[in-house]
């Protein structure tokens, strides 16, 4: 059957002040204090915001017992700061006032004893699953375009928010693209939705709009809005109340905006408060990674990478690869050159991409991928160092 050249296609994001995001961010802070205090800590941390509360909940592990009691002292610490980072000062939901509860315990024997590396065993999966990685040369994140426009927009937003340039703003806000293409190739915006927290009471959907369109012109490609793009900006009418007091928040639940906004599979596992042992996030990331590199080198226009794990057995199961009728050699050559050229046991991801460092609290909002890589390690699943060892390799 032949691709579609002609459509729209539409994917949202959401902000850091979004309640799920707001446990995202959580989770992941809690993540990165483990990994800062020992780079082979195991966590597994779940959170839920609310009215006034944040709970915080899941498995944890250092090597030294004594001190994982000491440590987690500073749990309440690291979720008030999220909170203030993200800027929530509401009479309901402030970083001074809320309470915070925490029910982390210590990691389950049973679990561990899978994936632990002993008695010349190599170190397991964290659990069996299935999971995906995609890039396209629609962008120059190599990112589908709706979302990755979707995420520029309410980062800026974020931005002039916290600058003070934008006092009005609050820090609950959604986005939402429809993107129309052309001979497969976005070309343009059909409709641009947005809804935004604001701090005065009085303003109407209109005013809020006047705030917005400007960052949102400078964010979307020249000639992709026209007279016939449809604006919907804080359609409901007022926004006011937002964040967890407006709506409770979980760890996990925003997938789709984590990573392609539904231009590709997913493979159902969350990324946020997981330690790189578990395959969700590590795996996730290298499917990625691997797929990047594989349009980068321009061996196709599309690709997806699929992996999948047992729990306990360290090598995946599978390595698949679809490049989509776009493919410049056969996909399995691709298959067996990104197996050979990498790792793909999760102590290899971990070592390869440098993972065992606390690099993943920012990755909790505006996207996992389609991110510069950073100096100290962050993002280092987009760069794109295997280009030429995989032009070599096919």
């Amino acid at each position: 059957m032949t691709a579609r050249k002609n459509y729209v296609f539409t994917s949202e994001s959401v902000s850091e002040g979004h309640p799920d995001k707001v446990c995202d961010r959580i989770s992941d802070a809690v993540l990165d204090a483990f990994l800062a205090e020992e780079p082979e800590a195991r966590v597994a941390c779940e959170t839920f915001a609310t009215t006034d509360m944040v709970v915080i909940g899941g498995e944890v592990g250092l090597s030294n017992a004594d001190r994982l009691t000491e440590f987690m002292g500073r749990i309440d610490q690291i979720a008030r700061d999220c909170v203030r980072d993200i800027g929530y000062e509401q009479d309901k939901f402030h970083w001074k006032t809320l309470k915070v509860q925490n029910f982390l315990h210590q990691q389950s024997a049973h679990i561990a004893q899978g994936v632990d590396a002993k008695d010349n065993k190599d170190e397991g999966a964290g659990d069996q699953g299935i999971m995906f990685g995609y890039a396209v040369n629609e962008t120059p994140e190599l990112m589908p375009a709706p979302i990755c426009y979707a995420h520029n927009i309410l980062r800026r937003l974020a931005e002039v928010r916290k600058s003070g340039a934008e006092p009005t703003l609050g820090p609950d806000a959604k986005s939402q693209l429809s993107v129309r293409y052309e001979d497969g190739k976005p070309v343009g915006v059909t409709s641009i939705v947005l809804s935004t927290q604001h701090l005065d009471e009085t303003m109407t959907s209109d005013d809020v709009r006047a705030v917005v369109e400007p960052y949102i012109r400078n964010e979307l490609p020249d000639g992709w809005i026209t007279a016939e793009t449809e604006w919907w900006v804080n359609p409901t009418g007022k926004f006011v109340i937002g964040g967890p007091d407006g709506d409770a928040g979980l760890t996990g639940r925003k997938i789709i905006v984590d990573t392609y906004g539904g231009a590709a599979p997913h493979g159902g596992g969350a990324f946020s408060g997981k330690d790189p042992t578990k395959v969700d996030r590590s795996a996730a990331y290298a499917a990625r990674y691997l797929a990047k590199n594989v349009v980068a080198a321009g061996l196709a226009h599309r690709c997806t990478i699929q992996l999948s794990y047992a729990i306990g057995v360290a090598k995946p199961l599978s390595i698949y690869a679809d490049t989509h009728g776009t493919g410049q050699v056969d996909e399995a050559a691709i298959e067996k050159a990104v197996g050979d050229l990498m790792d793909l046991t999760p102590r290899g991801i971990r070592l390869h991409l440098g993972m065992n460092k606390p690099i993943f609290q920012r990755t909790a909002a505006y996207g996992h991928f389609g991110r510069a890589h950073e100096a100290d390690g962050g993002f280092s699943w987009e760069r794109t160092d295997l280009v030429d060892a995989l032009k070599a390799a096919v």
